[in-house]
C-alpha cells in the first residue's frame, strides 16, 4: 500500500509516542481499567482524535489507507487505549460524516476532531447482537424532536463518551428499512449510562450499557433520511472490521517482534531457544499469518478506495487477521514458557485483549455468513 510522506510521517510520530508515552503506562492501565488522563491529554494534542474528521472541520481526514496505517502502529500498544482512539475515529465519528447535515458537522465534528468530545457508536442490544435487523430501540417522531426508547449493551466508549450514534427503528413495518441513526448527546433528558462493565481484557476501555425512558432527540439530530441508518451501519461496520484487521496485523508484529527476542536470550539444554526447530517452525507460522492477514487487509482497503462496497473482502480481512491473531498470539504463551503465562511479561495481557477482536463488529461466524452469501450472490 502507497501512503504519502505525511502519512508515512504520522506513523512515525505515532510510534515514538507509543513507545515513550503508551508503553510504559500499560501496566497501570491494565491494573486500573482506566486510561490516564495525561495521556488522553497527549493524544488530544497530537490529533489522534481528529485522524478521519475531514480538514474543514478540525481534523487530518486520513482515508481509509492512512487509517488503517495508524491502526497497524496502534495493535502494538495497550490494546484499551488503541480501542478508545479506534473506536472514536472509526465507527463513532464516520457515520456522522457521512450522513450528517452541515449544520449537525459543524457542531459536533470540530470538537470530536480535537477529543473533547468522545464519540462511539450504539447498535447492539440484549436481543440483537450478531443480527442487528432485531434491534427493538425504537425512534417516534413528536413535533420538533424523536422519542427514544430501549437500551444498549456493550457500548465501547461509552463510559466517557459525549456523542452517541444510536441506531432505532422508526418504522417497524419496513423492516431493516425503517432503521435509523441518531446523534444522542450525553446528558439528554432520558438518556442514562450504566456502569463500566468487567472485562476479560481491553482494559481502560470503558463498555457500557445504555437506556432511553422517552429520550428527547431534536429531530435535526436525525443521521440522513429516516430508514437511511441500517444501511449506514453496515458501511460503517464495513470499514470498521478493515481497520480491526489491521490492528491485528500491528499485534501481530509486536508479538512476533518479542517472541524473536526471547527465543535470541533465552537458554534451554545450553542451547537458544532460537536454535531449536521446533520452535522455527512455529514462528515461520506467525510470520506468514500475519503476512497473509495484511495482504488480505491490503485487498479490502483496495476495494473500497476504488468505490466498491468490499463486503466480501473487508469480511475476509476480519476473519482472517483476528483467527490468525488467535493462533499467533497463543504460539507467542508457548514459547515464551512460563514467563509468557505471568503478568510481569505482558503476553497475557495481550492473549485476552486479542480474543475480542473475533467477536466485536460481527463475529467470526457472522463473518463466514457474509462471506457465503456474497461467493452465493456472485455465482
Amino acid at each position: 500500500m502507497n501512503l504519502t510522506p505525511e502519512v508515512v510521517s504520522l506513523c512515525q510520530e505515532v510510534r515514538r509516542f507509543i513507545r515513550k508515552e503508551v508503553d510504559p503506562r500499560s501496566r497501570w492501565i491494565e491494573e486500573n481499567d482506566a486510561i490516564p488522563e495525561e495521556l488522553m491529554r497527549m493524544a488530544r494534542e497530537m490529533g489522534l482524535f481528529g485522524l478521519t474528521v475531514p480538514e474543514p472541520y478540525g481534523g487530518i481526514g486520513l482515508d481509509l489507507a492512512g487509517k488503517c496505517a495508524i491502526e497497524e502502529e496502534m495493535g502494538r500498544t495497550n490494546y484499551g487505549f488503541a480501542t478508545v482512539i479506534g473506536n472514536h475515529t472509526g465507527i463513532g465519528t464516520t457515520g456522522i460524516v457521512a450522513l450528517g447535515s452541515e449544520a449537525l458537522k459543524r457542531k459536533y465534528l470540530p470538537r470530536m476532531a480535537t477529543g473533547e468530545w468522545v464519540g462511539c457508536f450504539a447498535l447492539t442490544e440484549p436481543h440483537a447482537g450478531s443480527n442487528p435487523a432485531d434491534i427493538r430501540t425504537t425512534a417516534v417522531r413528536k413535533g420538533d424532536r424523536y422519542l427514544l426508547n430501549g437500551e444498549k449493551i456493550y457500548t465501547t466508549n461509552g463510559g466517557i463518551a459525549r456523542v452517541f450514534t444510536v441506531m432505532a427503528v422508526t418504522d417497524k413495518a419496513k423492516g431493516i428499512k425503517g432503521i435509523s441513526a441518531f446523534i444522542v448527546e450525553r446528558g439528554f433528558p432520558g438518556f442514562s449510562i450504566g456502569r463500566n462493565e468487567l472485562k476479560m481484557g481491553m482494559h481502560g476501555c470503558t463498555t457500557a450499557p445504555l437506556a432511553f425512558t422517552d429520550c428527547e432527540v431534536p429531530a435535526e439530530n436525525l443521521l440522513g433520511a429516516e430508514g437511511a441508518g441500517y444501511v449506514q451501519a453496515l458501511k460503517t461496520l464495513t470499514m470498521g472490521r478493515v481497520t480491526i484487521a489491521a490492528r491485528a496485523c500491528g499485534m501481530m508484529d509486536k508479538l512476533i517482534e518479542r517472541s524473536v527476542d526471547y527465543m535470541k536470550t533465552r537458554v534451554q539444554a545450553g542451547k537458544k531457544l532460537a536454535e531449536f526447530q521446533g520452535l522455527q517452525w512455529m514462528l515461520a507460522d506467525m510470520g506468514v499469518a500475519r503476512d497473509a492477514s495484511r495482504l488480505l487487509t491490503q485487498r479490502a482497503i483496495e476495494a473500497i478506495l476504488r468505490g466498491e462496497r468490499g463486503t466480501l473482502e473487508a469480511s475476509a480481512a476480519k476473519l482472517y487477521a483476528t483467527e490468525a491473531l488467535g493462533k499467533v498470539v497463543d504460539s507467542a504463551v508457548q514459547i515464551h514458557g512460563g514467563m509468557g503465562y505471568m503478568r510481569e511479561a505482558g503476553i497475557e495481557t495481550m492473549y485476552r485483549d486479542a480474543r475480542i477482536s473475533r467477536i466485536y463488529e460481527g463475529s467470526s461466524e457472522i463473518q463466514r455468513n457474509i462471506i457465503a452469501a456474497q461467493l452465493l450472490k456472485d455465482e
